[in-house]
């Protein structure tokens, strides 16, 4: 009778209070009541801050997953598995008890939670880029057409101006067109095949025409007879030529070289403009016994048709006999540089 009553005690102690009423009896082992040894549950009692199972006569703690137990075998700490075992292939962000995988930018993850794939950006939006979207790894760019350029918003394209970028894609003047340009030449020329020279057109000269004194040996050569005795002052003979300069041209230039077709003993050549050079923008500068050449001074400015006569005379010291003969060069200075 006295058992029962103590039994009835104990067990109403063990519904309010942890099982520190058995220490009184002092006749119980641990974790059992004293009369019958009945187990105690130490897991209704919170012994373990996550997980408690209960054995005979004692109990065992455990964590969820993403924890591990303490020291103290009894509370539980969260686990960094960024750092232990890193299990994201990109960017890997600890949570409590778990983690979680990002991806950098321009890459999505996949369903797994690990990997991550690249984002095709151009797929997403067609507003991306104004004219081309070009994927790449973790990115895209915007690509423009031949003849535009990107501008800083790296979205934009913009009519690039080919005319303003260099001056020597044509040789007179360049056109600018969305997305392109082209060469004009000015009136009179033609545009070249290479789509940038300019050709100027073919002027008729009129046939040579022999005044008298003078008769007529070819289409560019007139000579007056020694048996006219009007030819003794005149120069012996007079050849046409002709010649094309552009406008402007740099100076000194060497343009033009006339030299004696043989040499006597006893004869020296002496080369000057006759006339035609009232501008004094040429001079004769001689290059040897028999030859000379014809030296721009300065630069000219076309269009203008000039006309040189240039002189070989001829002195022969050992029958005192002086003569001459005349290369009458007319010069074309076209209107342009080319």
């Amino acid at each position: 009778m006295a058992t029962a009553l103590l039994m009835d005690v104990v067990f109403e102690e063990t519904e309010k209070t942890e099982p520190k009423s058995l220490q009184s009896v002092g006749n119980a082992e641990s974790g059992y009541f004293l009369s019958s040894f009945i187990d105690i549950d130490e897991c209704r009692y919170g012994y373990c801050q996550q997980l408690c199972a209960n054995v005979p006569g004692s109990y065992s703690c455990t964590c969820n997953p993403g924890f591990v137990l303490n020291s103290d075998s009894r509370s539980c700490q969260d686990v960094d598995e960024c750092t232990t075992e890193n299990p994201c292939v990109q960017s890997c962000v600890n949570t409590y008890g778990s983690y979680l995988c990002r991806c950098e930018p321009g890459y999505e993850l996949e369903d797994d939670g690990v990997n991550c794939s690249d984002m095709d950006e151009c797929s997403v939006s067609e507003f991306l880029c104004q004219h081309e979207c070009v994927n790449q790894p973790g990115s895209y760019y915007c690509s423009c057409p031949s003849g535009y350029t990107l501008l800083d918003d790296s979205r934009t394209c913009q009519d690039m101006d080919e005319c303003s970028v260099s001056e020597f894609l044509c040789q007179h003047e360049c056109v600018n067109q969305p997305g392109s340009y082209y060469c004009s030449c000015p009136s009179g020329y033609t545009l070249l095949d290479d789509s940038r020279t300019c050709q100027g057109s073919v002027q008729c000269l009129d046939p040579v025409r022999c005044d008298e004194p003078y008769i007529q040996l070819n289409d560019n050569r007139c000579m007056c007879p020694v048996e006219n005795p009007t030819c003794r002052d005149q120069p012996f003979t007079i050849v046409h030529r002709h010649m094309d300069i552009v406008s402007n041209s740099r100076v000194p230039a060497d343009i033009f070289q006339m030299q004696a077709t043989s040499r006597y003993p006893g004869v020296y050549y002496i080369f000057q403009i006759k006339s035609g050079n009232e501008g004094r923008e040429f001079y004769m500068r001689q290059t040897g016994p028999i030859s000379a050449t014809l030296v721009m001074t300065r630069p000219i400015k076309g269009p203008r048709d000039l006309t040189l006569d240039l002189e070989m005379v001829s002195v022969n010291t050992v029958v005192n006999f002086r003569g001459s003969s005349i290369i009458r060069l007319r010069i074309f200075v076209s209107p342009h540089s080319f």
